[in-house]
């Protein structure tokens, strides 16, 4: 209660104040409060600064501005809400500007344990200002935009379990630092059933005494997963827009005001700001190149090349057309949203939701861009919170889109996963109610969908058979990927990790690691030519294969080309 009234009286004695600081807004000169033993310039943020184009004379203006600095100052009077979490506020320290931060030998011992445990440098973090900045990687024609000054307003929906709390609370810092406030409706947080003690009081505590009023934290009873989480998230949200977001991402400058434009001119286009990495180990923050988002036909999603009609227009702030999202970050009209069905709840934990949204709105009526004009950074852990045998749950619920929206490709979803065609052996759960809602939109069909959204997803037409391709000599080998730098096929041991991927024969090794599964992949593509960093199994759908057979990732299907050889020679 003291903590309350010593805020209040400093709200009034402030707002006293400024009356008399009209009469020197000329004169004024950048204030500056302590923060601990270092100095930190009080910048207002963001919605100071567009607050003003709504200001009636250049009075108004200056006023709004300095109210916004005195708020932060009132804020800045309870250092002790971060402090006491031991954590760190302000605009200074390591990791400015989205540079890598470091750790002392001591210090790097110390941060073993907590980054094992959730993916990513969690010790580092704390020693990272909540409200650090990150570099601006939008295209330079994207800064000289101008918009509409009524744009709807935004719910920012954060997911998270068992994460660290000070990556959430940057997340939250960074996109109030970040979205002017006449734009931010609300940020809401929903807590998938979390063990960790500092996510519950703690957080709840800090939150809504530093943001009053503008966080609201959803704590779901039981773990949903991520795809239901955020459906509880979008229930709750009373934005026109609703974005959702992972908990370990940082906002650039200017990133809400090109998606709100965007949406505003269509509320059914679904929008993806453009994906920066914020690497796991140092938080330094990394440009990705623009790219559109792809998948593979076991609907594992990957960046894939901009459309040719994008790259011919010569001008990198255009949206491009995306066939599907990465996931991590979208944004959509909540009502459009809700009336395409939202994502599908009988899916489980996460993956192939962001496949099937993707598929779903340009079927229905919609579309999918990403803006190279907003950027959002995002941790990429090496390390997930749900379940570890997250490649079953993408099976299952890339079965259950293609059995609603695939139609006569389905086939090609079953064959990626190296399964049957008929009693897969997988419980996909009751479909009926989404291929209602598929009928109840009068959608498109999914040939549609390829050859005007996705052209450059290859199809395997005319497949008579698939599987493993064993040596009819060697009954242990079974055909499979080479070296990358040749793409040649090999003879190789059956291991039976289906589908056979993953297993490479590397120089001067007798037997390749343990086969990898990724959850993204990148693939390389053409000018201006890039290199994207890692996290690619392979490059190239097609290996060599003997004549009148096509195979992909070790995983092969005999087409009708005039053979009835089955067998690969040795």
């Amino acid at each position: 209660m003291a903590s309350l009234r010593r805020v209040k009286v400093l709200l009034v004695l402030n707002l006293i104040a400024v009356a008399g600081f009209v009469l020197f807004l000329a004169k004024c000169r950048p204030i500056a409060v302590r923060s601990g033993d270092a100095f930190h310039e009080i910048r207002p943020r963001a919605e100071a600064a567009n607050l003003s184009a709504h200001s009636a004379s250049p009075i108004q203006d200056a006023v709004l501005k300095r109210l916004s600095l005195l708020e932060d100052i009132v804020y800045r009077q309870l250092n002790g809400l971060s402090k006491s979490l031991g954590l760190i506020e302000g605009y200074g320290g390591r990791g400015k500007g989205g540079l890598p931060a470091t750790l002392s030998p001591a210090e790097e011992e110390k941060a073993k344990g907590p980054h094992e445990k959730y993916g990513y440098n969690s010790y580092l973090s704390e020693k990272i200002s909540l409200d650090r900045s990150i570099p601006d990687y939008r295209p330079t024609k994207c800064k000289e935009l101008k918009y509409s000054k009524e744009l709807p307003q935004i719910s920012i929906i954060f997911i998270f379990v068992n994460e660290a709390l000070s990556v959430i609370l940057r997340s939250v810092h960074s996109a109030v630092n970040h979205t002017p406030t006449h734009l931010l409706k609300e940020i809401i947080l929903v807590d998938d059933n979390s063990d960790e003690e500092e996510l519950k009081a703690p957080l709840e505590e800090y939150v809504h005494k530093r943001y009053p009023g503008l966080v609201k934290v959803v704590r779901n009873q039981k773990r949903e997963g991520l795809i239901r989480a955020r459906i509880e998230g979008w229930k709750v949200a009373t934005g026109q827009v609703t974005g959702f977001f992972d908990a370990h991402v940082e906002f650039t400058a200017g990133w809400a005001e090109p998606v709100l434009s965007r949406i505003q001119e269509n509320r059914k286009r679904v929008i993806l700001p453009s994906i920066d990495n914020i690497k796991q180990d140092t938080f330094e923050v990394q440009r990705y190149e623009n790219s559109a988002h792809g998948y593979s036909w076991e609907l594992w999603c990957m960046y894939i090349s901009p459309p040719k009609d994008w790259w011919d227009a010569g001008d990198p702030s255009l949206p491009i057309r995306t066939p599907a999202m990465i996931g991590c970050s979208f944004v959509v009209n909540r009502k459009f949203f809700g009336e395409i069905g939202l994502l599908d709840p009988g899916m489980d934990v996460y993956g192939g939701e962001n496949i099937e949204l993707g598929i779903k709105v340009w079927l229905c009526g919609g579309s999918m861009e990403v803006l190279p004009c907003s950027r959002v950074a995002h941790i990429e852990r090496k390390k997930k919170p749900y379940n570890s045998n997250i490649g079953f749950y993408t099976k299952r619920n890339a079965l259950r889109v293609a059995e609603v929206w695939m139609d006569d490709y389905k086939s090609h979803v079953y064959i990626a996963w190296n399964l049957p065609l008929e009693n897969p052996g997988i419980d996909i759960g009751d479909v009926s109610e989404r291929k209602a809602l598929r009928k109840s939109l009068k959608c498109k069909n999914f040939q549609w969908y390829l050859d005007h959204v996705y052209p450059e997803m290859r199809r395997y037409n005319n497949t008579v058979a698939y599987g493993e391709l064993r040596n009819n000599k060697a009954k242990d080998v079974c055909l499979d990927q080479g070296p990358l730098e040749n793409h040649t096929a090999i003879l190789y041991p059956c291991h039976g990790w289906g589908p056979q991927v993953g297993a490479r024969l590397w120089p001067g090794r007798d037997w390749p690691a343990t086969p990898r599964r990724a959850s993204c992949t990148w693939e390389p593509w053409g000018p201006p030519h890039s290199s994207p960093t890692p996290a690619a199994w392979w490059t190239t759908p097609r290996v060599g294969c003997p004549s009148s057979w096509t195979a992909t990732r070790s995983r092969a299907a005999c087409t009708s080309a005039g053979t009835s050889s089955r067998t690969v020679p040795s």
